[in-house]
C-alpha cells in the first residue's frame, strides 16, 4: 500500500482542516449558516427559501448531507492521528532494531482505512455542494414576497407627466425600416432568425451609445474593462446558473480533444472571473468596472412581438457596472443605490421616462439578495419596457470565486471575509436604441439626443427614407433626402509621423 511507503520512512500524514473547523471549498450560501454550533441560524435560509417560492426541504437535505461530511471528516482526522502514532512506533522498533511486524501490520490497516474514509468525505463533500447550487441567496428583507411581477413595487419615476402619449406613433421595428438604419431581412438570411444587420446611421447610433456610456461611468470612478466574448466552461460554470447553460448560452466547441467554451450572455461573467481568486485590501475597495462586450443569447421561450426588429436579439453590445465593495455593514446596499442612480441619470441624460421596479422575491434569479428593474417608455405601444437589471449579490458570487478581502489571518481562528459584488446594466445598446428612436421621433425623423450628438459626425437629425402609408405599409419618401453621407471634398491631412506630432507638442518642457 502507498501508506506503508509513507511509514517506511518515517513520514506522517496530516489533512490541512481541522474536524473542528470544516469548510466547504465550492459553497455559494456560507456553509456555517446551516450550522446552529458555528452560529448559524437554519431558519434564515428556510424563510428565504419560502420567500423565494422555492424548496425548504432543500435545507434540511444540506444540513443532513453537512452531517454526514462532518463526521467523516472527524473520522479520518482520528484515523490520521492513529496512523501518525503508528507510524511513529514503526520508525522507534527500526532505530531499535526490534520486530515491527505487528506494527507495520497495523499501519497497513490504518492506511487501507485512511483510504476508505478520504473517498467517504470526498464523496460527502460534494454532495454537500450540490445540494448548496439548490439553494438561492438570502432574500434582502426589502422585496416583496410575491411570484406575480403585477406586485413589482414602483421606488421612482421620471417624466411620468410628460411622456409622449400620441397616438399611432410608429414603432422601433418600424422606425428602424423608415430610417434605414437597420436591415433584418439580409441579417436573417446570413445569421439566422433575430439577425441582423445596423446600417449607415444606424451603426453611428450604437456606437455613440456605447462611447457614451463608457465616458459617462468614467466620469463616475467606473474604469472601463473590455471582455474576451467567450469563457472556458469552467470558468462559466463559477458565474452562470445551470438553467443558462440550456437557455441562454450558445456552446463553442473546437472538437473532440479541445475544452468546450461559451460565448458570454453578459459581461457580468467575465467581470466575475476577472476577480477570481483575488484577495483585495480594504484600501483598494470599492473596485468600479464598466464592462463592455458584445452579449451573445439563445433567447429561448422568446416570441411574438419581442422578436421583430433589434429589440431582443442574440447578439448586442452591453455596457455593465460591475462593482465589488466592502462586506461590512450596509455599504453594498449604498453602492447598489449609487449604481441604480447611475442608469437613471442615464436615461435622464437621453431624455427617456421611466420607472425603477423593487422585483419580487419569486422572480428573482438565485445569486441577487434584491434586484431593481428600470423599466422605460415605449410610446408606441404606451408600455413599460425593461432596459436595465440591477443586483446586489452580496458575498454569494464571491464565494465561489474565492474574492476574499481584508487582510489574510492565520491561525485556528482566522476567518474568510468575501467581497459583495453587484452589477447593473447601464445600457444593452440596441434595445436602448429602440427606446430612443420611439420617444425622439417626429413626423419627418428623428432627432438625434444632444447626449449623442459628439458621436455622430455632426448628425443631428435623419430624415425618414420611407414613410407608412394609410394602410400601414411602408413606401418611399418623396422627393428622397438627401443622403447623410455623401461624398465630400477631401480634407488635406497632415502628413507627418507620429514621432514628430509629439516631438511638436513639447510635453517635455
Amino acid at each position: 500500500l502507498h501508506g506503508v511507503i509513507f511509514s517506511a520512512i518515517g513520514r506522517s500524514y496530516r489533512h490541512e482542516q481541522r474536524p473542528w473547523e470544516p469548510t466547504c471549498p465550492a459553497e455559494m450560501l456560507d456553509i456555517n449558516l446551516f450550522r446552529t454550533d458555528k452560529g448559524g441560524d437554519p431558519e434564515i435560509v428556510r424563510e428565504s427559501q419560502r420567500r423565494r417560492f422555492a424548496r425548504v426541504e432543500d435545507v434540511d437535505d444540506v444540513i443532513a448531507m453537512d452531517a454526514k461530511w462532518r463526521d467523516a471528516r472527524w473520522e479520518l482526522d482520528s484515523v490520521n492521528a492513529e496512523f501518525n502514532k503508528a507510524n511513529k512506533e514503526v520508525s522507534k522498533l527500526k532505530v531499535a532494531k526490534e520486530n515491527a511486524d505487528e506494527a507495520i501490520a497495523k499501519v497497513k490497516e490504518l492506511a487501507a482505512r485512511r483510504v476508505e474514509l478520504e473517498q467517504q468525505e470526498k464523496d460527502a463533500e460534494e454532495a454537500v455542494n450540490t445540494l448548496l447550487k439548490r439553494i438561492g441567496n438570502i432574500v434582502h428583507d426589502s422585496v416583496i414576497v410575491s411570484q406575480d411581477e403585477e406586485n413589482n413595487a414602483i421606488v421612482r419615476t421620471f417624466g411620468l407627466d410628460t411622456k409622449r402619449m400620441e397616438e399611432k406613433l410608429p414603432n422601433h421595428v418600424d422606425l428602424i425600416a423608415m430610417l434605414d438604419i437597420a436591415d433584418t431581412e439580409h441579417g436573417t438570411d446570413v445569421a439566422g432568425g433575430r439577425g441582423y444587420f445596423l446600417t449607415g446611421a444606424g451603426v453611428l447610433l450604437n456606437q455613440a451609445l456605447i462611447n457614451y456610456a463608457l465616458a459617462f461611468l468614467a466620469g463616475r470612478g467606473h474604469t472601463p474593462l473590455g471582455t474576451p466574448f467567450f469563457m472556458r466552461k469552467d470558468r462559466m460554470a463559477e458565474c452562470a446558473q445551470l438553467a443558462d447553460f440550456d437557455e441562454q448560452l450558445y456552446k463553442v466547441s473546437e472538437g473532440d480533444d479541445k475544452e468546450d467554451k461559451y460565448l458570454i450572455a453578459t459581461s457580468e461573467q467575465t467581470c466575475c472571473s476577472f476577480l477570481r481568486k483575488r484577495w483585495i485590501q480594504p484600501k483598494e475597495l470599492p473596485i468600479r468596472l464598466a464592462g463592455y462586450s458584445t452579449c451573445f443569447r439563445k433567447e429561448a421561450g422568446s416570441h411574438g412581438r419581442d422578436t421583430l426588429g433589434i429589440f431582443r436579439v442574440h447578439q448586442f453590445e452591453k455596457v455593465e457596472q460591475f462593482v465589488a465593495v466592502s462586506p461590512d455593514g450596509d455599504e453594498s446596499w449604498q453602492e447598489m443605490e449609487r449604481m441604480i442612480g447611475n442608469s437613471e441619470a442615464f436615461y435622464q441624460s437621453l431624455g427617456i421616462p421611466y420607472q425603477v421596479v423593487n422585483i419580487v422575491s419569486g422572480e428573482l434569479n438565485d445569486a441577487a439578495a434584491k434586484k431593481y428593474d428600470l423599466e422605460a417608455w415605449f410610446p408606441s405601444s404606451k408600455t413599460w419596457r425593461e432596459l436595465v437589471s440591477c443586483s446586489n449579490c452580496t458575498d454569494f458570487q464571491s464565494r465561489r470565486l474565492e474574492i476574499r478581502c481584508g487582510a489574510a489571518q492565520k491561525g485556528p481562528e482566522k476567518k474568510k471575509s468575501y467581497c459583495h459584488l453587484l452589477n447593473s446594466t447601464l445600457t444593452a445598446t440596441e434595445r436602448t436604441l429602440c427606446c430612443v428612436l420611439e420617444n425622439w421621433q417626429t413626423p419627418e425623423g428623428f432627432v438625434v439626443p444632444p447626449a449623442l450628438r459628439p458621436w455622430m459626425q455632426g448628425i443631428e437629425f435623419i430624415p425618414f427614407v420611407k414613410k407608412l402609408d394609410k394602410k400601414g405599409k411602408l413606401v418611399e419618401v418623396s422627393p428622397p433626402p438627401p443622403p447623410l453621407f455623401a461624398p465630400k471634398e477631401n480634407e488635406p491631412v497632415e502628413a507627418k509621423t507620429a514621432a514628430e506630432m509629439i516631438a511638436a507638442l513639447n510635453l517635455g518642457q
